[in-house]
């Protein structure tokens, strides 16, 4: 886990020991469990005394369940309580249940909602059958962004200072790793220009195949970006191209069309189009 950066440990109003709460917090997955301290420690880059420390503040202020016998600890109802107000406030994870459904029962795909978490999307609604992904990814599952169809559907919807900021993050995240899925983001961002959704054929999973669509709202909030996933011999490249991606298109719309329309955009939005073919805003200046 990325420990705050030097903007943020020099900003006075920045408080770290909150944040370093909180990582421990995260560190949680939702089929863990029981982590320990040196689990903790792993996940988190601090050391053991420290979160020795913030175990014990988190259990006393009932975060946090000890289990002694395995010298452990588990989520308490506490931190539960968070995450469930947080679900119970997005509008858009209720609203859009049916739509979701519909293009689930139309295609046979598992069709999710979600949001940004860091360097990952973060499912806070999800429409499956239990027989869908071999890979079962239900509320809570987190995926990356730079390789996944929901992922790449978020980053391009984003404003050009913000995406530039999070492609820096995600190359100093990946290293080595970077050039290989800096260009299948750039080929998504040209398939979203020419067809408004994204593909990602196996490069997140290689059984998995998906297409995602970026939500944009009027209300400040988001921009959130649905998937449509299913295993590689169900949807076919062709199929996402040619039948899962407009679908899902068209859900998206009919759903921003429902909560009260898309953002508007600026001026400077309006007369900077994505051209399909070539490099798309070649991924902004210094991101390669």
């Amino acid at each position: 886990m990325k420990r705050p950066g030097k903007k943020a440990a020099t900003d006075r109003s920045f408080v770290v020991a909150l944040s370093r709460g909180l990582d421990v917090l995260r560190a949680f997955h939702p089929n863990d469990g029981l982590l320990g301290n040196q689990e903790l420690a792993a996940r988190t880059n601090l050391p053991r005394p420290t979160i020795s420390r913030l175990t014990y503040t988190l259990t006393k202020l009932g975060y946090l369940t000890p289990v002694p016998r395995f010298e452990k600890y588990q989520l308490a109802p506490s931190a539960m309580a968070l995450g469930y107000a947080a679900l119970a406030n997005l509008g858009v994870r209720h609203l859009s249940e049916p739509y979701r459904e519909e293009v689930m029962r139309e295609t046979g795909g598992a069709v999710a909602v979600g949001g940004r978490d860091r360097h990952h999307m973060i499912y806070f609604g999800q429409s499956r059958d239990g027989l869908t992904l071999g890979v079962q990814l239900d509320v809570g599952s987190r995926i990356p962004i730079a390789t996944t169809a929901m992922g790449r559907a978020y980053l391009w919807a984003l404003p050009d200072d913000e995406r530039a900021a999070l492609l820096r993050e995600l190359r100093d995240h990946y290293g080595s790793r970077w050039s290989r899925m800096r260009d299948g983001i750039e080929r998504a961002g040209e398939t979203v220009a020419k067809h408004g959704f994204t593909i990602s054929a196996g490069e997140w999973q290689d059984d998995v195949h998906a297409v995602g669509v970026a939500l944009k709202l009027n209300d400040g909030t988001g921009p959130y970006a649905f998937n449509c996933g299913a295993p590689a011999f169900r949807f076919t490249e062709d199929r996402l191209r040619d039948d899962i991606g407009p679908r899902l298109v068209a859900m998206v719309r009919k759903i921003e069309a429902a909560l009260g329309g898309v953002a508007p955009q600026s001026k400077k939005e309006q007369g900077k189009k994505l051209k399909s073919g070539g490099k798309v805003a070649r991924l902004d200046e210094g991101i390669r």
